[in-house]
């Protein structure tokens, strides 16, 4: 076994593996950047190494460094979480040729299922079910079209090195396939330096249902049951389920032995995720996750599994201690609590200090974090605060139980999913399982949600944001048209929704004075706009990318375009002027 293991992550992962780290007697060691060097997961680890300033492509994803540092703290091994490096074979490689141990993988099963054409390729060769796509990578929009003829709108243009939603578009037509692909190209990129994609027909009444499997050196491959991660939005994942509900026996077991075939077809080791898209008691293949998944913790409390510690136990080289533990029993969901305002449906990123953060106690709860009071969510990483999970003996007690904790759940400082996670547990629709990958987008109302707007205000120079209650959007002119969101899926009368959706938000409006500012930090990866262009409000004019996702910024008036004030590929800090916008009366 080892006895001391360096993280090559950040936030709530990294606290995770160095947590398991501390029950099995090993000592961690934590990585993180300059801007970092206070956060919860250096705290919680025994040592923490300093891999300097700038983005994550100078320190996170800095695969000499992370060694280096590895070999200069002792360390034996090296556990990559989620994100960033996990699902990286160059990293997988360097580490085995510095005589290091990587938790996860061989570089060759990551490249394989890692890539999402070649994992296509391997699961029609095992004789796993496959919805339509493309053979291997496309490289233009001309493609996009020529698929969407063939097999019927809406399709799916996806980043093959991606995950997260990252790199992902839906095409509704030929006439977004132009801008959709540049995005998708242009965000998997920033992610994951790696701008293949390939595309796939889009299934409309699916649910996403993953199957967890587990592989040793020692020829054992098993699958640990599966969760429902249908609640999505953007293709981020906001409540995962374990056991998936509603399933046959039948499909489940169908579904778990293709997820072994695929693993022992690249001879898998360690833990992975075989996602499907479920159709009418049919399943399709969808792409495989070669890493430990952000909901993993759903399927340790129903199995009564460590699955970070087993991971480690497999790298030493152990053979599996889960064989007993198959079967699951009870319910956990997971709510992702994320720091992001939800108004309105917008979830917009919210970084910033989090003044307060008590998590709820009681049975079945449980609340795995990266944030502590008193720390800051930086605009620099992804969102998630934490995830706070419900375990119950049936699906019932479980969701009664994440509603109490979520009403218990206190976050001060900054807005949170907090809102959004009740309205959607709570919806009859979620409870009674009528829900599908795009239920939350066409269905969810959420304008009861409480708006938190922030208003830019500048001090000596410096630009803060300040919290305030009215229409996200009017004012600082940033906000997109929110998507049309329909009555419960239980009425038809989506026209009724759509009423109250415009008068809630008539309600708010607040008469915009043109100016169009940067909302939070980030950087300008699109400018669609010109000087003396004439727009409509709504419009998208810029594209801001922030906390690793793509944010479009809209125009807060239909007039005509003023100078432009800011670069593409300028970072900018929250509330920088980009533009104004004069209505086209007074031009």
């Amino acid at each position: 076994m080892f006895t001391k293991i360096l993280i090559a992550n950040r936030g709530e992962i990294s606290v995770r593996v160095a947590r398991s780290c501390r029950a099995l007697g090993i000592e961690s060691v934590a990585v993180h950047s300059s801007a970092d060097a206070g956060s919860l997961h250096v705290r919680v680890a025994d040592t923490a190494v300093d891999l300097g300033d700038g983005p994550a492509s100078e320190n996170y994803l800095n695969i000499p460094k992370i060694i280096a540092a590895a070999l200069d703290s002792g360390a034996q091994a090296i556990h990559p979480g989620y994100g960033f490096l996990s699902e990286n074979p160059q990293f997988a490689e360097a580490i085995a040729a510095a005589g290091l141990t990587f938790i996860g993988p061989s570089a060759h099963a990551i490249a394989t299922m890692g890539g999402k054409v070649a994992a296509r390729e391997v699961a029609a060769r095992v004789q796993v079910p496959l919805a339509p796509g493309t053979n291997g990578a496309i490289a233009s929009a001309a493609a996009v079209e020529a698929f969407g003829t063939e097999h019927g709108y809406p399709v799916l243009v996806k980043a093959s090195a991606g995950g997260g939603g990252r790199g992902m578009r839906r095409i509704d037509s030929a006439a977004q396939a132009e801008e959709a692909f540049a995005a998708a190209v242009r965000e998997a990129t920033a992610a994951f330096g790696n701008g293949e994609v390939y595309l796939e027909r889009y299934l409309t009444r699916a649910r996403h249902v993953e199957v967890q499997i587990f592989a040793d050196t020692h020829g054992n491959v098993v699958y640990i049951g599966d969760r429902d991660c249908s609640v999505q939005r953007r293709h981020q994942k906001l409540i995962e389920e374990s056991p998936a509900p509603g399933l046959s026996d039948a499909l489940r077991e169908a579904m778990g032995e293709s997820a072994v075939r695929l693993a022992r077809e690249v001879g898998y080791v360690g833990a992975g995720t075989v996602e499907f898209m479920v159709e009418d008691d049919k399943f399709y293949f969808l792409e495989m996750n070669t890493r430990i998944q952000v909901e993993h913790p759903v399927t340790e409390m129903v199995h009564g599994v460590d699955l970070i510690a087993e991971q480690i136990r497999v790298a030493a080289g152990e053979k599996l201690s889960i064989m007993d533990n198959l079967r699951p029993k009870g319910v956990a969901i997971e709510a992702r609590i994320n720091a992001e305002d939800v108004a309105e449906g917008r979830f917009v990123p919210s970084p910033g200090p989090v003044d307060v953060l008590r998590a709820p106690e009681g049975e079945g709860l449980r609340f795995d974090a990266g944030y502590e009071s008193g720390d800051t969510v930086l605009p620099l990483y992804d969102s998630l605060i934490g995830k706070l999970i419900a375990y119950g003996p049936d699906r019932d007690t479980a969701i009664k139980r994440l509603l109490d904790g979520l009403d218990r759940l206190q976050i001060e400082g900054l807005s949170t999913t907090v809102p959004a996670a009740k309205i959607i547990v709570s919806h009859p629709d979620f409870q009674e399982l009528r829900f599908s990958t795009l239920w939350l987008e066409e269905t969810v109302d959420f304008t009861e949600a409480e708006p938190v707007d922030r208003a830019n205000v500048e001090v000596g120079g410096r630009f803060f944001i300040i919290p305030t209650f009215s229409d996200y959007g009017s004012a600082g002119g940033y906000g997109a048209a929110a998507p049309t969101l329909a009555a419960d899926s239980s009425s038809n009368d989506s026209a009724t929704a759509v009423g109250r959706t415009r008068k809630a938000r008539a309600k708010r409006e607040v008469i915009s004075d043109g100016t169009v500012k940067a909302p939070m930090q980030g950087t300008i990866v699109k400018i669609n706009v010109e000087p003396g262009q004439k727009i409509a409000k709504g419009d998208v004019m810029f594209v801001l990318e922030a906390m690793k996702m793509e944010n479009p910024i809209a125009a807060p008036m239909t007039g005509v375009v003023g100078e432009i004030a800011a670069g593409l590929g300028e970072s900018l800090a929250a509330g920088t002027l980009l533009t104004t916008v004069t209505a086209e009366d007074a031009a």
